[in-house]
């Protein structure tokens, strides 16, 4: 039985009487920018996103771009951000003219290692982004900690994370800033780019408004440079249809991560990885196992955007991706380079390394199949393919 990564059609086509009904809406409103659609999205999905006001922007990248424009972050500045993350988080701010400044991952939540990164602080150092990755909450107590020590601003990425909970908090309620992408393979995905910027401040939320428009209050009277960052309203009316569903699409893959959990801790030679060793708080030991799973922290609500495994050993991953892709399962490989490693940022990095955690989740992790969709009976494809694949002794 095949097993794709992820199945946009089959989601968004059990809603195509509401979608359709709500692009008629919009084709004959005559509004095609910003309006009556944004205005409805942004007040809806705020409570979600873990702050008051909310901006709809035209991909989660150019949120996180604006984030840093308004908080007036640029040449000169350094920026803390994961070497394990997907490329958006460190080029943009490459994009504003700051540096990146890398620091290393923990091994079993995959987010910013804060000690890791408070070594590398300098007198330079303005803002720290940490990344909810693969929808579990980075650890806010310590980056907020960090931040206050410091005099850091905070930017949320949550491109992977609306609606995730720390601490029975939303992500997005911590730092001036979140940032969120409704990019079509996303837990709430448009039919196209989508994002959102998020602030609890009234005073930035009003300044990055501003930035999202060419700086531009009344039209054509420029206060500051900003860029066209604006959602269509033609996005935020679907994304509006599919928001009422989000609730019940992360308790799906939330049930669809814990059943892969019961199916394949009982196979020989795989683990659960064990919040005991975050590096976060100080651990960091390697895992000695043919197969590492991930974990949920009880102190946090994951949404499950991936499904991520650990497949120590030189090579193993790869082997596994290819006799999963040869019994037609998909499966991805978030990141298989990290951000300390691409050649863009190589002429201006700051080189604090090394990056061990970094090196080893890239050479080791693979995601499987995980959104709502997916039936019991593709899940027991996926563990009968893993558990053949650990049978053979590889």
């Amino acid at each position: 039985m095949a097993v794709p990564l992820l199945d946009l059609k089959q989601q968004n086509l059990a809603l195509h009487g509401e979608l359709t009904a709500a692009f008629d809406r919009v084709l004959r409103s005559g509004q095609y920018i910003l309006g009556s659609e944004m205005d409805a999205f942004e007040r809806a999905v705020a409570p979600l996103a873990g702050a008051p006001f909310a901006l709809g922007i035209s991909s989660g990248t150019d949120a996180l771009l604006l984030a840093l424009m308004t908080l007036g972050i640029g040449p000169g500045d350094e920026v803390l951000v994961p070497s394990f993350t997907f490329f958006a988080t460190g080029g943009c701010v490459s994009r504003v003219g700051a540096t990146p400044v890398f620091a290393d991952a923990c091994p079993i939540c995959f987010n910013l290692d804060v000690a890791d990164a408070e070594r590398r602080i300098s007198s330079r150092t303005k803002a720290v982004i940490p990344v909810h990755l693969f929808g579990q909450a980075a650890d806010m107590d310590s980056v907020m900690g960090l931040a206050k020590k410091h005099g850091l601003a905070v930017i949320e990425d949550g491109a992977q994370a609306l609606g995730a909970e720390y601490r029975g908090k939303k992500v997005g309620a911590f730092g001036d800033f979140a940032t969120y992408s409704f990019f079509p393979s996303k837990n709430l995905g448009a039919l196209g780019d989508a994002g959102l910027l998020v602030a609890r401040d009234e005073a930035l939320a009003e300044k990055a408004r501003l930035l999202r428009t060419h700086g531009a209050k009344p039209k054509y009277y420029h206060h500051l440079v900003g860029a066209n960052f604006r959602m269509d309203p033609l996005q935020a009316a679907f994304l509006a249809v599919k928001l009422p569903h989000y609730e019940t699409y992360t308790r799906c893959r939330q049930a669809n991560a814990a059943d892969y959990t019961a199916r394949l801790k009982g196979l020989e030679g795989v683990v659960v990885a064990s919040p005991a060793d975050c590096g976060c708080r100080g651990g960091a030991k390697a895992a000695t196992a043919r197969l590492v799973l991930p974990v949920a922290y009880p102190h946090v609500t994951h949404i499950w955007n991936q499904y991520t495994l650990r497949v120590p050993g030189q090579g193993r991953r790869d082997a596994l991706r290819e006799h999963l892709s040869l019994r037609g399962i998909g499966s991805e490989i978030y990141y298989p380079v990290p951000l300390h490693a691409q050649p863009c940022f190589a002429a201006g990095r700051v080189d604090r390394g090394p990056w061990p955690v970094s090196d080893q989740l890239a050479s080791e992790v693979i995601s499987l199949p995980i959104f709502p969709e997916l039936t019991e009976a593709q899940r027991e494809e996926v563990v009968s393919a893993i558990s053949e694949f650990l049978a053979s002794g590889r």
